[in-house]
């Protein structure tokens, strides 16, 4: 994981984009299992499960793609197609690190009126889940959150996303692997650090 410790202006829209959705993506995790274990108590053991239990289960999980998807913006780690893009020499790769960065620019600006249009069409009219009666602008908002939030950090970023710093996604899985494990002594299974 890539982190950067910024002081000042950036410091806050930092923790505002890191901490805060990890401190959210945490808790609804943990909510969804609480609601999860007490919908399977309910049905198995006293034959009355929640109702409204899977509906809010799978808006959690919406939460869950849509915040988490600011930590992997900021983390540099979307799925790409990078087998060429790692091999293009300079100045050639900035290039091509800047469309990137263009294109996801555009594509978060893009993604985000959409999403306002369809939040503002919900609170107006006043739509309702089915079961839980939970009002659906604020489902339709994980999008808009998410994307906002992913702009914020490729703005931050940007530096980071033009000069290619996320590597490609072996080289940071692998690295992750290495950091997490340790090398692996192939001769007799232990890591190199037992």
């Amino acid at each position: 994981m890539i982190s950067q410790h910024n002081t000042g202006e950036n410091g806050v829209l930092q923790f505002f984009v890191v901490t805060v959705p990890r401190l959210l993506l945490g808790s609804l995790i943990f909510v969804g299992i609480g609601i999860n274990f007490a919908n399977v108590v309910g049905r198995y053991v006293f034959s009355a499960p929640i109702v409204w239990a899977e509906e809010i289960l799978a808006y959690i999980m919406i939460w869950c793609v849509g915040i988490g998807a600011i930590l992997v913006t900021w983390e540099g780690r979307h799925i790409k197609m990078d087998l060429i893009a790692v091999h293009i020499p300079p100045p050639w790769n900035r290039i091509v690190n800047g469309l990137v960065a263009l294109g996801f620019l555009l594509v978060c600006v893009f993604v985000i009126r959409q999403s306002w249009t369809v939040v503002s069409m919900m609170v107006e009219t006043g739509q309702q889940s089915m079961i839980a009666r939970l009002p659906m602008g604020l489902m339709h908002a994980a999008i808009l959150v998410g994307f906002s939030g992913m702009l914020v950090a490729l703005l931050l970023r940007l530096g980071g996303y033009l000069r290619g710093e996320f590597g490609s996604d072996a080289e940071a899985t692998a690295k992750e692997i290495l950091a997490t494990y340790g090398a692996i002594d192939g001769d007799n299974g232990k890591t190199r650090e037992d």
